[in-house]
């Protein structure tokens, strides 16, 4: 049983299982936690969309359980950003980085390498389900690298 005060923070990224967190697009629900990987259930609101961003430390796998997801990765975006990201990128193109959005239908799934820009968004008439498995060397909040998005420069996600 984990100890009621072992509370969420940059030094201690880990997150109650079951918390669920709202966002101006929908929800995401912790499912699993451990050292290196975190596994959530992200719910998209039809025509709502996450905040672009990028992560230094984790790569994320999403799984569609329902409804459509439009997923960008944009490795042009990262370029920009530089540094070490920019030298993994240039390992890893050709692999799954792309510029051009990608729609994914119920079972099907897609890879976000580490230092790839990215954003999922519901095109579709009824909520997108899916699951995020994270994983890397640091899973913190303050991991998340966010570009200006128009609708959503408040959105946490």
């Amino acid at each position: 049983m984990s100890n009621p005060l072992d509370l969420p923070s940059p030094t201690n990224p880990l997150t109650p299982q079951g918390t669920t967190r709202i966002r101006p697009w929908g929800r995401v629900t912790t499912l699993e936690e451990g050292q290196r990987y975190r596994i959530n259930r992200v719910e998209i609101e039809p025509g709502h969309h996450i905040s672009t961003q990028m992560h230094y430390h984790r790569s994320e796998h999403w799984i569609v359980v329902s409804g459509t997801a439009k997923v960008i990765l944009s490795p042009t975006e990262t370029l920009r950003v530089g540094g070490a990201c920019a030298q993994r990128l240039r390992q890893a193109q050709g692999d799954t980085c792309q510029d051009e959005p990608k729609l994914l239908l119920q079972k099907q799934s897609t890879y976000v390498p580490m230092c790839t820009p990215h954003r999922i968004e519901n095109p579709g008439a009824i909520t997108l389900v899916l699951i995020e498995v994270q994983n890397g060397e640091y899973l913190g909040e303050d991991d998340i690298i966010r570009f200006g998005d128009a609708e959503d420069v408040s959105a946490k996600s």
